[in-house]
Parts: C-alpha cells; structure tokens; sequence
C-alpha cells in the first residue's frame, strides 16, 4: 500500500500559506470588534478536489471584507481533499472553517443541503466551488449592493468571471449580458454561475422553504428562478469577481468555446434542455404559493404554449415575454420552440 504524502506538500508555497496565517488572524480580530459588519457564510462544497482547493482558500483568505466563515461540506472525496480542510482548519479555528458530510448526490444536492442547514447562522450566504480563485473585492461588492436592498426582501448577487485554465492564467472572460435580470429570464437561462452567488437571508429563507429536495436542474439557476418569481431583486455585476477555473474534471464549465455551443446545439436537438425545463417547472410547481401573482400568470403562459402546437405555442411564447440574454440565446430559443424541443 503506497504512503500519503503529506498534506503540507499539498498547499502549495509554504510561504504563501503561512503568510495567509497571521492574515487570517488579525481579520478575525478585527472582525470581533467591528460594528455593524455582517457576516458571509460561505458555502463550499468538495469533491475530489485536492489538486486547486488550497489555492480556493488562500484567495478567501485574502478578501476585503474580513468576517466570513467556511462551512465545507464533502461528498465523499477519495483523494486529499478532507485532509487539506483539516489542515486549513487546524491553522485557522473552527470559527473559520467547519468541515461535514455531504448527502453523496451530487452537486446540486450538496449544495442546496448546505443552504438548508438550521445551525448556520450569518446576514449573507455565498456559493463557493472548490477550484475557483475569487478576486479579492468579490465578497466587498456583493456585500456592498445586497445592503442597499431592505433585509425583508430576497435579493441575488451574481457577477460576470474571468475564465483562466489550470494554472489560474487568463485565457477570457464569460458572456457580458446587459439585459435586466428577471423571471422571463429565468425560464429559460441561468445568467450567473453559482461560484459568484451571493444572498440575503430572505432569499436564503426562500430556499429552506422550498427545500432542499426542490427537484431543480442546478442550485445557482434554481435560486435565480426562485428569487425573481418570489419577488426578490437580482443583481448581475458586469465586474468579473471569480477566476473560474477551466480544466478538464470541469462539472459545469463555461458556453464560450465553439465546442461548448455545439454541444448545448445537439444536446437542445435532442430535447436535453426540454427536459430540464420541465424540471424547473415542476420544481416551481411546488412552490407556486410563495410566487408573485405576475410570476405566476408568466409561468402559467408559459407552461400552457409550451403544450401547443407551432403557431399558437410561438404566439404564447411571445405574449409570456421569455428571453435569454443573447442574440444567439434568443435564435436558439427561437429553434427549440419551432422543432417543439422547449
């Protein structure tokens, strides 16, 4: 049976991580004794993720906003994943960094269990992945535009990123969308991956009414779709605050490159997207009380063409006012209404 290597080698830089250690520290003195500074659970969830996750925490650890804490919930990782979670939190406390055990369903189930657990406790919620790099501001913009929103209301940060590959250099950035977020959106696009999410409680309240059964496609479209039908605001910040890492165990990578267009093209020819549409639809069904009676005359709209046949589905389809961001998006949209593939 082969030895396990040392954690230590696993970090990265030596003098990088123990730079990072007094760092962490005097933040979270300072963040005892500052008034009125909320609080950002961050919610991370790892698989498998020992080769860019040490790199993940040290660009926490370096974020303007000083007072966060990590609840790491691991789906099973075979690798060094935990031990490198534990070391980090040997270094930084338990204050900073808990470490549990995620359902073992993937992703989306790993996340939307976090946002649901009662014991965490904070005044905003962050979605982090495990082999990102977030730009220091990232937690300081999003904090900054959530507390212009009245607490009782639900409200979603997300933000365009900066695409590097695996040894974190530019390689582009994502799609810059520029038309307003909203329901009608929603339907039919997630704008914002979750790896630069950011929420206020009452959107958070939202999920854990909904469930962490939900049913939805993925966690970062479901809280987009969920917080505009309820009534929420949401924010899309044209500032890159994430490096998403490309690389080749990617769950979810971005819609750039030719080869990704191609294959969200074959994968709506062969009614993949009709089916997480139908998903989505369900899963709102569940939470139809909760929805604005607009919302719910849209998705109804909605709904309703989507069971027509060609003319009167493409009529409905217009008068329920559903977009996506893009031109491209939009003649995609157009194509899965005319073959019946939405």
């Amino acid at each position: 049976m082969a030895l396990r290597r040392p954690v230590s080698e696993l970090i990265g830089p030596w003098e990088e991580f123990r730079r990072i250690i007094p760092l962490v520290s005097l933040k979270s003195l300072l963040a005892e004794h500052a008034v009125g500074v909320p609080k950002v659970a961050i919610l991370m969830c790892t698989m498998q993720g020992q080769r860019f996750l040490a790199e993940q925490l040290n660009s926490i650890a370096t974020q303007s906003h000083p007072r966060w804490a990590i609840w790491a919930s691991d789906d099973g990782s075979a690798d060094y994943t935990h031990e490198i979670l534990e070391y980090y939190q040997a270094h930084w406390g338990v204050d900073r960094i808990s470490i549990h055990e995620g359902p073992a369903e993937g992703s989306t189930a790993n996340f939307l269990s976090l946002t649901c657990r009662a014991d965490i406790d904070a005044d905003y919620f962050a979605y982090a992945d495990q082999d990102d790099v977030w730009e220091a501001d990232k937690l300081e913009r999003a904090v900054a535009w959530l507390e212009s929103v009245p607490p009782d209301v639900p409200a979603l940060y997300g933000s365009r990123t900066l695409l590097v590959d695996a040894r974190n250099q530019h390689i582009g950035y994502s799609t810059l969308f520029e038309h307003a977020p909203g329901f009608r959106n929603a339907l039919v696009q997630s704008i914002a991956g979750g790896n630069t999410m950011v929420f206020n409680r009452a959107a958070r309240d939202l999920l854990r009414r909904a469930g962490e059964d939900a049913g939805a496609v993925t966690h970062d479209w479901w809280a987009y779709m969920l917080v505009s039908a309820c009534g929420g605001r949401v924010h899309y910040d044209p500032y890159p605050t994430v490096r998403y890492r490309q690389h080749e165990r990617n769950q979810f990578g971005s819609n750039r490159s030719l080869r990704a267009q191609l294959d969200r093209l074959r994968q709506l020819l062969q009614g993949r997207f009709r089916d997480w549409v139908d998903l989505n639809l369900a899963a709102l069904g569940r939470v139809r009380p909760l929805m604005t009676p607009e919302s719910r005359q849209i998705l109804d709209e909605f709904a309703s063409a989507r069971r027509r046949a060609l003319v009167p589905r493409l009529l409905g389809l217009r008068r329920a006012g559903i977009y996506r961001q893009t031109l491209l998006g939009n003649l995609g949209l157009a194509m899965a209404a005319l073959i019946n593939r939405l």
